[in-house]
Order: C-alpha cells, then sequence, then structure tokens
C-alpha cells in the first residue's frame, strides 16, 4: 500500500498528463504518459497510463519509483 502523500504525486501526474517514467519493483521501466487513477478487476490500486497509444494498467504496489519526464513546477 502507498502513502496518501505518494498517491496524490501520482494523482498530480495524471491531472497534468505528465510524461513518466515507472520504474517496477522488477526493474523493469516503462516510459508512458499518465492518466488516471482506478482499481482493477482484482480490487488493487492502479495508474492507468498510455503506452505507445495503448492504454493500460499498473499497479501501484508494483511501483518502485515514478519519475516526470519533463520540467515542470510540481515535481524535481
Amino acid at each position: 500500500m502507498i502513502s496518501c502523500n505518494e498517491y496524490d504525486y501520482i494523482e498530480i501526474a495524471c491531472m497534468h498528463r505528465y510524461p513518466i517514467r515507472i520504474t517496477l519493483k522488477t526493474g523493469q521501466e516503462v516510459d508512458c504518459i499518465a492518466l488516471d487513477t482506478l482499481r482493477n478487476d482484482a480490487g488493487e490500486e492502479c495508474i492507468k497510463v498510455n503506452i505507445n497509444d495503448l492504454e493500460s494498467f499498473v499497479v501501484l504496489d508494483a511501483i518502485a519509483s515514478l519519475q516526470i519526464r519533463i520540467k515542470n513546477p510540481h515535481f524535481e
């Protein structure tokens, strides 16, 4: 489970549709656009992302780090 503070940053990324790089706990990196937060069919909290014009869900508990890939006033 992620903290409320971390969830807020994910929501900001989605609200602004920022290009992001997600590093999963497996070490895999995913470059995508943040779209929305939701729960999948299993009830897990996810971020909906656009990867090369395809929408996909990433379970939040599987994320090791999330980086915004452009300069912006919300993240360093």
